[in-house]
């Protein structure tokens, strides 16, 4: 679990894990250079958990990669510290790996921690021109999302992971700082022909970029433009691309229309000139995905076909 400056969250999220019913886990939160004193405040009140210390702050992605390194189990959950855990939501997604082999990775259902009627996400789909978007983020929890099933990816804020496909897939893109790592890595898993189970028996109330996007501020909105469109080019296989040329090439041209309506044209413009200077790069580690690539382009399309095509849905965190 990162945390930076998160002691007034880290009080809610510890006493939730440790409410959990299955017992058999332990707990490394990865202090992301906090300038509170997050580091004497864990050792004097949870002694139990241990803490990771990192000199400098780095971002969530590197922050995740180090706390999985730092574990030893088969399986391992990543949270972010914005989040009450139900006490059964580490008991289920644990059961819903041992039931299904197959599953590299599985989430549960994700409520607003202030409005719990309402969802904050079901799982991860993605779409050729709308990037990867939570299902189901904002609506009435109606019952709609209440059956466990195969979906494209769950947010690393909240899901567990098998360690195997971890070191399969590799960690998460450090370059992308923070928003849209969890998805990236979700392409990735898909090309390697791994898949992710969602389960909405394990819930957790999401309080809601509490650390990394408290303001909605233009540096959050470069990284997600940014970072969107890093994955697209770093993911999608020729082929692919190819057949959804109209669709790929529509999600810049939509995410500039969003810049516009919310008067942040210039921190688009910035989001591009980043991704072009990023692109050697982010060419160089495509070239190492597509080697690497296992699934079929029909069992990798699939993973798009549920994805909403609503005007002007979003990727969101």
């Amino acid at each position: 679990m990162p945390t930076h400056d998160g002691i007034e969250l880290l009080k809610i999220v510890l006493p939730s894990l440790q409410a959990q019913r299955y017992h058999d886990f332990s707990v490394t939160v990865v202090d992301d250079a906090s300038t509170d004193p997050t580091a004497p405040w864990l050792a004097e009140q949870w002694p139990v958990v241990a803490v990771l210390r990192l000199a400098s702050n780095v971002g969530v992605a590197a922050a995740l990669n180090r706390g999985a390194a730092a574990q030893q189990g088969e399986l391992v959950a990543l949270l972010n510290n914005d989040l009450e855990l139900d006490p059964g939501w580490l008991e289920v997604l644990v059961a819903e790996l041992d039931a299904h082999p197959t599953a590299a990775w599985c989430g549960g259902k994700q409520l607003r921690y202030h409005d719990r009627r309402r969802l904050d996400g079901a799982g991860d789909v993605i779409g050729w021109s709308t990037g990867a978007t939570r299902r189901g983020h904002g609506e009435l929890d109606s019952g709609r999302y209440d059956r466990p099933e195969w979906i494209f990816s769950a947010g690393a804020g909240a899901a567990l992971y098998r360690r195997a496909a971890l070191e399969q897939v590799g960690g998460f893109d450090e370059d992308f700082l923070a928003y849209g790592e969890d998805s990236d890595w979700g392409l990735r898993a898909q090309l390697r022909g791994l898949r992710c189970r969602y389960v909405p028996a394990a819930v957790a109330y999401h309080i809601g970029s509490a650390t990394t996007g408290r303001d909605r501020s233009d540096r959050y909105q470069r990284l997600l433009w940014r970072n969107t469109l890093l994955l697209t080019i770093k993911n999608i296989p020729l082929d692919s691309a190819v057949r959804h040329a109209p669709g790929l090439l529509a999600l810049p041209v939509r995410l500039a229309a969003i810049s516009r309506r919310q008067g942040r044209l210039r921190t688009f413009a910035v989001a591009l000139v980043e991704v072009a200077s990023m692109l050697p790069t982010t060419l160089r580690k495509r070239r190492a995905i597509q080697r690497g690539r296992v699934a079929d382009r029909g069992s990798f399309e699939r993973v798009f076909e549920h994805a909403p095509a609503r005007r002007g849905s979003v990727p969101t965190p």
